[in-house]
């Protein structure tokens, strides 16, 4: 593993233990050139995945891009980093489960918002608006309206 730090390709591994979320392992690792001291995780990876866009374009399945994509949409909200941990590791390993490597775009976005349902009306209604790509309030309105069973049937009929 390359150190972070001064570049040095060795380096030496100190402690190795599972993760919090017991689907990593957390190696505290060490660089003799340097001193220098970090964390790195290691992840089961059943297969690489590729994501197919809406536009046919292709690129591979990035781990790091949906975490970032989930905390922007759970951003200040209620929320345990172990729960988000866990949510994003089940999503990655229902996208392995499928049993395919190529996985459209679409198929990524619905497994994460029923996943963010499950979790946070808000961050789910957040990730939403940008997956569906909202252009005005009346996006918002409809969808809304559409998370509350019950809502268009108790609502006046127009006379």
């Amino acid at each position: 593993m390359r150190c972070p730090f001064c570049g040095n390709i060795d380096t030496q591994v100190k402690d190795s233990r599972p993760a919090e979320d017991h689907v990593s392992i957390r190696r505290r690792r060490f660089c003799p050139a340097c001193g220098g001291r970090f964390t790195t995780y290691e992840r089961v990876q059943l297969r690489d995945l590729v994501v197919v866009k809406s536009n046919g374009r292709r690129e591979d399945f990035d781990r790091d891009k949906l975490e970032r994509s989930i905390r922007i949409a759970l951003q200040k909200r209620p929320v345990e980093p172990e729960r988000v941990e866990q949510m994003i590791s089940g999503i990655v390993r229902r996208l392995e489960s499928l049993g395919e490597t190529d996985i459209p775009s679409k198929t990524v976005g619905e497994i994460v918002m029923e996943s963010l349902a499950r979790i946070d009306t808000v961050a789910y209604v957040r990730f939403a608006s940008v997956y569906k790509n909202f252009q005005a309030a009346d996006d918002f309105d409809k969808f809304v309206s559409e998370l509350r069973p019950g809502a268009a049937e108790d609502a006046p009929a127009d006379e």
